[in-house]
């Protein structure tokens, strides 16, 4: 197994905030097709109790890659990039991710298991907001191919 087995319990430290635009939640929505209107309406969002849009539930993503970048940069990973594929990806909110919201996140490795000649790391991103409250927990689960003889 190539992937460093040390990972496990390692934290990364906290992203620097990530503020979420109006934009850039509309442009997600249309991207992965989620049409409701509290997505792209803001007045549509309001009726609904928010102070503006809401990003669809996957939006976390954009921030879990921040940390997911840290995790890539590591020199001791034994990740290489061209041998990965994103297997899973879970969330588990405490609540909806909203235009405004300035986000932060941080990184745990929380299992590294091999898997033939490779070994699949799951990690887990903690979000939260400026207040410190915690938004979602992003746990995502990489697939790394082993070296080829």
């Amino acid at each position: 197994m190539s992937v460093n087995p040390e990972l496990v319990g390692r934290s990364f430290p906290p992203t620097a905030p990530y503020l979420v635009g109006r934009e850039k939640v509309r442009e997600f929505a249309r991207a992965v097709f989620a049409d409701a209107p509290q997505h792209l309406d803001p007045a549509a969002a309001q009726a609904l109790g928010y102070a503006d849009v809401v990003a669809p539930p996957t939006f976390a993503m954009v921030i879990q890659d921040l940390t997911l970048q840290q995790l890539l940069a590591e020199e001791d990973s034994g990740i290489v990039l061209e041998r990965t594929v994103h297997a899973e990806q879970r969330f588990r909110y405490t609540r909806p991710i909203v235009a405004g919201d300035e986000l932060t996140a941080q990184l745990s490795i929380t299992n590294v298991r091999p898997f033939g000649q490779g070994a699949m790391v799951t990690s887990e991103a903690e979000i939260t907001d400026a207040a410190g409250s915690h938004v979602v927990t992003a746990t995502s689960v990489l697939l790394i191919g082993g070296e080829v003889a």
